[in-house]
């Protein structure tokens, strides 16, 4: 009888808990079933090794490239005769360098419901060139890279009105992501993805994308700056979008069909404020600080084309910018007049940049389930046509030259042209790629005329030739 109560005993004190041991497992397989289903994360590891055969304008470890400087002569042609020392440009120097930057992670919020509303969204941050010292050279390649913010956004959607076998779907979006008119990026493997050809852009949004029916999205956006800025008195801040108080306004529409043809449309207005405050001259002489409403507008509007059939890929896109530097565009604009009032009146630079990208490729070798194989064929081209100023600039010393402009690269140039093929091997989620670029300007010599805002003396072309290696793995 002891033996039999003694294993009643363990029954009723082991059955609770075995029972809260198998309720243990089943929340952890809930929580792990809900993670699973709900949270994607998502990242690559990518390496470049580069060179460059000149000094060029670039940003994030010299990775992101806009174009090559310009002549810088360290002496007067035929000066040689004289000093002895040969005539050289100081800016024909070959550079190498390999880099990890833009190693990325990313996480998205997928399919949570409540009622008629879906909710999602997403985070992704990178590295970027971050703690640096230049040293005599023109380079801030060292130093710790920095861990930045690409996107953070949510998303709400909704599928409304049924319009035959198709509905019409309202999709919102709130926080950083990528500008309309930049999502569409080209097929390189080159970090600056086609800039300065076409716009690159994240900023923080509200952005409405409203599907009509089974052919059609029209999409409206209010955008912020944040890492993208206009420039002005002070150089590239965002002070002058915050005492603007506007908002940057998208307005554009989509055709895409199911035979893999995508066309939008869509244009872009900026408005902001480069001074708040200005000066003017008092009957006494004086020079009183005042405030002023200064102002400029630009509108950019563009074009895109995309098409998909195989393994073939044609995109292509095209944009008329005023100004536009704040989507890493080659612009700016200038003072045309001087108020009494001590307030300035501006006009900006007007521009096209355009470009194309081709994408041909399939499988290759053996074909493992685990890690297919592909190689790709990629050529970009791209071109930009300065047209000047959309007004005449302000001519204060009579000189004809324009006196105050506020350009964040080069206001010298007048067009520029890059072709770029590349090869791209793909192993299950490796990668490698080899691509070269060349990139030509044609620089003018002097300041901007007063008249259109162009250099046209002196013209030449600058080309810097670079060769860049990638590799890349995803997970």
């Amino acid at each position: 009888m002891r033996h039999v109560a003694a294993i009643m005993l363990i029954a009723l004190i082991g059955v609770p808990a075995m029972a809260q041991d198998s309720v243990k497992v089943e929340k952890k397989e809930a929580v792990k079933s809900h993670l699973k289903q709900h949270f994607k994360p998502y990242g690559f590891i990518r390496n470049y090794f580069t060179y460059d055969s000149r000094e060029s304008m670039s940003g994030t470890g010299d990775l992101y490239n806009y174009q090559p400087k310009d002549e810088n002569w360290n002496q007067a042609e035929g000066a040689e005769l004289t000093t002895g020392v040969e005539r050289q440009d100081l800016n024909a120097q070959s550079t190498f360098r390999f880099l990890s930057l833009t190693t990325r992670v990313g996480l998205n919020i997928v399919d949570y419901k409540w009622r008629g509303t879906e909710f999602s969204g997403k985070i992704e941050a990178d590295f970027y060139a971050g703690l640096s010292t230049k040293g005599t050279g023109t380079h801030s390649l060292s130093g710790t890279a920095q861990f930045r913010l690409r996107q953070a956004y949510m998303s709400f959607g909704w599928d409304s009105l049924k319009m035959g076998k198709d509905y019409a779907r309202v999709d919102l979006t709130v926080g950083q992501t990528w500008h309309p008119m930049a999502a569409d990026l080209c097929d390189v493997i080159a970090l600056a993805s086609g800039a300065p050809f076409g716009p690159f852009n994240r900023s923080p949004q509200v952005r409405m994308d409203a599907r009509l029916g089974k052919y059609f999205t029209l999409t409206a956006a209010g955008l912020w700056q944040m890492q993208y800025l206009s420039i002005g008195p002070d150089g590239q801040s965002a002070e002058y979008m915050a005492y603007g108080k506007t908002p940057e306004a998208y307005l554009g529409l989509s055709f895409h069909h199911p035979n893999g043809l995508l066309l939008r449309a869509g244009a872009d207005v900026l408005s902001i404020r480069p001074r708040h405050q200005g000066s003017v001259v008092g009957t006494d002489g004086s020079t009183v600080s005042v405030k002023v409403n200064d102002r400029i507008t630009t509108a950019s509007p563009y074009l895109y084309l995309q098409y998909k059939k195989g393994d073939f890929s044609l995109k292509a896109k095209t944009i008329f910018a005023e100004a536009g530097e704040h989507m890493n565009l080659n612009g700016g604009y200038g003072v045309k007049a001087v108020n009494p009032d001590g307030s300035y009146e501006y006009t900006p630079t007007r521009s096209s940049a355009s470009w194309i990208s081709l994408v041909y490729g399939g499988k290759v070798g053996a074909q493992e389930a685990k890690h297919p194989q592909r190689l790709q064929g990629i050529l970009f081209a791209g071109y930009v046509q300065n047209f000047g100023t959309k007004d005449a600039l302000l001519d204060a010393n009579g000189d004809g030259q324009a006196d105050m402009y506020y350009y964040p690269r080069a206001n010298n140039m007048n067009r520029m042209w890059r072709c770029s093929p590349t090869l791209l091997w793909t192993v299950g989620k490796f990668q490698l790629g080899c691509e070269y670029e060349v990139t030509s300007v044609q620089y003018g010599t002097g300041k901007p005329a007063a008249t259109n805002g162009l250099v046209e003396n002196n013209l030449h072309w600058v080309t810097n030739h670079r060769v860049q290696l990638m590799t890349k793995y995803n997970f």
